[in-house]
């Protein structure tokens, strides 16, 4: 039975922040982790048979799929929102490669949009290391302190 809906789960999370930041202004701060930017650029992932189901085909079977999903197709908006947003992956991640999040971070601030980008180069999709995970805490409270008062 299709539901036409399914629950958020690894994957989804930093998409929606990237998603939610190129659709609307309604928030004073977002924080992207590991987030899907372009899902053209997508296709760089280990997990292709993700993207080709929720895509409904390839880049090339179904381009208007993978243009009409993408947080890059909106990107102009980020410019008129100006919603701080933080950038945070791991260079290891091959789930999500971080250069989504290079791709985001830089759209973000070549339109003036104040933000910061964190790459963890010794992590993958999760910050597990101890140190790396503080730090990461850190910078997530502290950049929800700063815009959020």
């Amino acid at each position: 039975m299709e539901l036409g809906w399914r629950p958020l789960g690894d994957r989804t999370a930093g998409y929606l922040a990237d998603w939610i930041a190129t659709h609307n202004g309604r928030f004073k701060a977002i924080i992207s982790h590991a987030g899907i930017y372009d899902k053209f650029s997508m296709y760089a992932t280990e997990e292709l048979w993700f993207e080709e189901h929720d895509m409904q085909g390839t880049p090339w079977t179904n381009p208007e799929s993978y243009r009409k999903w993408a947080p890059l197709t909106y990107a102009g908006e980020l410019g008129k929102f100006k919603t701080p947003t933080l950038v945070i992956c791991g260079e290891r991640d091959y789930r999500v490669p971080c250069t989504q999040s290079m791709e985001f971070f830089n759209t973000l601030q070549r339109q003036a949009v104040p933000s910061k980008l964190i790459v963890f180069p010794d992590e993958g999709h999760w910050i597990l290391k101890p140190q790396n995970s503080q730090f990461w805490y850190k910078t997530y409270f502290d950049w929800l302190a700063q815009w959020i008062k």
